[in-house]
């Protein structure tokens, strides 16, 4: 699976999770059922076919492959994630306590998702390299989100006008770290606790 974040198929994607196409929502439906159930290599058109209660002539008119069907539920959770994300921060008066906080819901979502946890624990083998060494598609738009988000932070306080894409990655691939290895010597159990960490280490990388 391959995205381009220069692809205008995939800002509409993450701008616009859900499709306006009934039948590509009842698709998308069965498809993150069915990986989240059996995996991404052990699934294919027809199980996510008959799931939806369609022809698998149906679901490619739609989705051409599977590996753009995976794509498109891939898009669909990493969107709905941010719209939960702006959700769970935009009350929250300064730029600080939305660090903090989309840090803590970040942690809590994709450790307790259906499918991006479980397909850790299913085919880590698979999922890895998307969130390593080949992840620079799925990087670069959540970096691109949160650089967004800090920047009309940073404006709302009159703050310098400085570029916080640095400050934005660093704590993306913070998040990443512990997701993909929590054992650490950072406790990182609970809600408190992952507060905590980002109120200490990540809400001063504002003022670096």
């Amino acid at each position: 699976m391959r995205t381009d974040t220069n692809d205008p198929w995939l800002a509409r994607a993450l701008a616009q999770p859900e499709p306006e196409d009934h039948m590509a929502r009842r698709i998308l439906d069965a498809a993150l059922e069915q990986f989240t159930l059996l995996g991404l290599r052990r699934s294919s058109v027809d199980d996510v076919a008959k799931r939806a209660g369609v022809s698998r002539v149906t679901v490619y008119r739609r989705f051409q492959t599977k590996d753009k069907l995976v794509e498109a539920t891939l898009l669909r959770e990493l969107s709905r994630f941010f719209q939960r994300l702006d959700t769970a921060v935009a009350a929250l008066p300064t730029m600080k306590d939305r660090v903090v906080e989309g840090f803590v819901v970040a942690l809590r979502h994709t450790r307790a998702h259906p499918l991006f946890g479980g397909l850790l624990r299913l085919e880590p083998e698979l999922v890895l390299p998307y969130l390593t060494v080949q992840g620079s598609s799925s990087l670069s738009a959540t970096v691109e989100y949160l650089t967004a988000h800090l920047r009309r932070a940073q404006q709302a306080e009159g703050r310098p006008d400085e570029d916080p894409r640095p400050v934005a990655e660093l704590m993306v691939r913070v998040a990443v770290s512990f997701l993909l290895n929590p054992a650490s010597c950072i406790e990182m159990e609970d809600e408190d606790q992952a507060r905590a960490f980002a109120r200490r280490y990540l809400a001063p990388l504002l003022d670096a």
